[in-house]
């Protein structure tokens, strides 16, 4: 059954979905690193903007996928995720250390939320173990990142841009992999 379904038009579309978001993730990390770095209003935009575009992004997979209704996980991360873009921004009055708080608590929920979703589709689609793996090292992040913000030194977008860029890998390795399932099927 998972042959069938990595050769099927929705393997496709999800094979397209994550090429998108590895080259969504990379391009994030470029400009944190780059205006980011140097002009902190592009900093704080870039820091509301990826947890509002992983909303929007859960959004359009879930609905390519039967509805919010048939993706409960990605239906709550959307939800953590929309929430999270306005904690930010409300944290970014408080400084550096609230708002990687703030990413800490979503990179936990979001990658317990990611490692079901890849957990549900791997029944499906195979070729998740890149997701499930995603998803354990952002919980694992979001907990490291909680025991930075609690630390003297201050952070900066910098310090979150190495958990964007393993997700841009991660993403990359999963388009990859269903693409090269759905070519030998």
């Amino acid at each position: 059954m998972t042959q069938d379904l990595a050769a099927s038009p929705s393997a496709g579309a999800l094979t397209r979905y994550y090429f998108v978001r590895a080259a969504v993730a990379a391009a994030w990390v470029a400009a944190a690193l780059t205006a980011g770095e140097s002009h902190p209003a592009a900093a704080a935009v870039l820091l509301v903007l990826y947890p509002a575009w992983d909303a929007l992004a859960n959004a359009r997979d879930a609905q390519a996928n039967g509805g919010l209704p048939a993706n409960p996980s990605q239906a709550l991360n959307l939800a953590v995720s929309a929430v999270t873009a306005v904690a930010v921004l409300l944290a970014l009055r408080s400084g550096m250390h609230a708002v990687l708080a703030v990413f800490g608590v979503w990179a936990v929920l979001a990658g317990l939320l990611q490692l079901a979703t890849g957990l549900r589709r791997w029944r499906s689609y195979g070729a998740q173990w890149a997701m499930v793996l995603s998803g354990v090292q952002s919980a694992l992040a979001g907990a490291f990142f909680l025991k930075q913000a609690t630390g003297p030194a201050t952070p900066s977008i910098a310090t979150i841009a190495p958990y964007a860029a393993f997700g841009a890998f991660y993403f990359l390795v999963s388009a990859v992999w269903l693409a090269v399932r759905s070519r030998r099927a």
